[in-house]
């Protein structure tokens, strides 16, 4: 564990050993996905041919807040996290990290998942995302979503609201 801005996570440093070919090592890494880069998401393209290892949560220890058109995951909640979980290469992540705007705007972070395995993903610091909506499900996919459960009308509603219908 490695204190930083973002408290207590792991973060990852590029991993990219030349092999006697010249080429670079290609081996696959643990990432979790949880907004626009899930399955039927807009940013899902950038995975190319990342291999879906299943649906998976984070330990309840974060928040996920909607930035408009991204989502932004945030350490310190209270919070478990719904998302994919892939084995990408390193070249696939390294595209993923330039258009996530690693480390300026995004950093990569090793986080725990809800089976005590660890993956890397894409947090925000909290000060990035202050005054914004906090996603108190977890799920990207369910943000718009009522967060009120509706009642049954009475008939006294029933009746003002269509007063001028006839």
């Amino acid at each position: 564990m490695v204190q930083t801005a973002l408290g207590d996570h792991k973060f990852s440093a590029e991993i990219r050993a030349p092999l006697s070919s010249g080429t670079v090592e290609t081996r696959p890494c643990r990432l979790f996905v949880y907004g626009t880069l899930l399955s039927g998401e807009r940013d899902h393209a950038l995975l190319g041919s990342a291999e879906l290892i299943g649906a998976a949560t984070t330990s309840a220890e974060h928040q996920l807040v909607e930035l408009n058109v991204y989502a932004a995951l945030i350490p310190d909640g209270k919070v478990a996290v719904h998302g994919e979980l892939y084995a990408a290469s390193l070249e696939t992540r390294r595209q993923i990290d330039v258009a996530r705007q690693v480390p300026i705007l995004f950093q990569r972070a090793t986080i725990r998942l809800a089976d005590g395995t660890e993956a890397e993903t894409y947090m925000m610091h909290p000060d990035q995302v202050r005054g914004k909506r906090r996603l108190a499900h977890g799920d990207w996919r369910k943000r718009f979503a009522p967060t009120l459960e509706r009642r049954p009308v009475s008939p006294i509603v029933n009746w003002t609201r269509n007063r001028f219908e006839k």
